[in-house]
């Protein structure tokens, strides 16, 4: 595949399942959102019902906050040490010379999510499956029940890449920076403020654009955008490849979508503010702009 794509098609994983150094993932997480006063966002709950349920065969099954996350602290999903994450990438099979395929049900973010945590460890060969499970069954290919059989373990060796990550103090000084664009990725009802926000304060980070992670895949397909489009909707926002970008949303996941589109488009200068509006709302130090 060409270098900068990160995209496989539904046809071309089903080429390459028999291939022995493929590691195929879904990496389906389900938010529960609880009622509002409730001090509590969701709960995260792992998609391990819907994968014994049905997946495409041979695959195995990542729990994103249950292995893959900074344990013990009240945000979700924030990206642990390079130890821990070795560990858990050698557990489920991964190595240098493995090629890996991830995937989620419903939207994407959860495999993009992990394609970002991959890169940001040094580790390229890794793509997403465009359309996910959902166009995988839409077509009529053949899917597996039960538990995952996993892959045999392997030794993860980290390179991790400096960038891909950034706090709210970078993100603070990212805003003020002419040659930076913060992303907001959340919806626009989100990011204008004028819904109330299970973050904490409603609004978005003062001076970021919005384009929501929700408007870059087809709600039924489930597939992303074509590129063109993708492209047209960055530049109305004032991204461009000159520009350095940070990408935020609610908890650092589904940002991941627009820095998937972005770098297959050719963008290089790209970070994720992890803690995203979770961190953000609720940290009166910082500053919040609606309308």
């Amino acid at each position: 595949m060409p270098a900068r794509d990160g995209l496989i098609t539904t046809a071309e994983l089903a080429g390459i399942r028999d291939q022995p150094d493929l590691r195929l993932f879904d990496c389906t997480t389900y938010l529960e959102y609880q009622p509002e006063g409730s001090g509590i966002p969701y709960i995260a709950v792992p998609g391990r019902q819907t994968f014994e349920a049905g997946h495409v065969p041979g695959a195995d099954f990542l729990d994103l906050q249950g292995e893959f996350s900074e344990p013990n602290i009240e945000l979700h999903f924030m990206m642990p040490a390079t130890a821990q994450l070795e560990a858990a990438f050698g557990h489920h099979g991964i190595a240098a010379n493995s090629r890996v395929v991830l995937y989620s049900i419903g939207t994407a973010m959860w495999a993009t999510r992990f394609w970002w945590m991959l890169r940001s460890l040094g580790f390229e060969n890794v793509s997403v499956l465009d359309g996910g499970l959902d166009k995988w069954k839409a077509e009529g290919r053949a899917v597996e029940t039960g538990p995952a059989k996993g892959y045999p373990p392997a030794i993860f060796a980290a390179k991790p890449q400096a960038g891909y990550f950034v706090d709210k103090h970078k993100t603070l000084a990212a805003s003020a920076d002419r040659d930076t664009v913060v992303v907001n990725a959340l919806g626009p009802q989100f990011h204008k403020g004028l819904e109330p926000s299970r973050y904490g304060r409603p609004g978005r980070i003062p001076g970021s654009v919005n384009v929501s992670a929700a408007t870059l895949f087809d709600p039924t397909t489930k597939a992303f955008v074509p590129s063109a489009e993708a492209e047209a909707k960055f530049a109305a926002q004032g991204l461009a490849k000159d520009k350095r970008v940070v990408a935020y949303c609610g908890g650092g996941i589904s940002a991941t979508i627009d820095l998937f589109l972005l770098y297959r488009l050719g963008y290089d200068n790209l970070s994720l503010y992890d803690g995203s509006m979770g961190e953000w709302a609720k940290d009166a130090s910082l500053p919040v702009e609606t309308g």
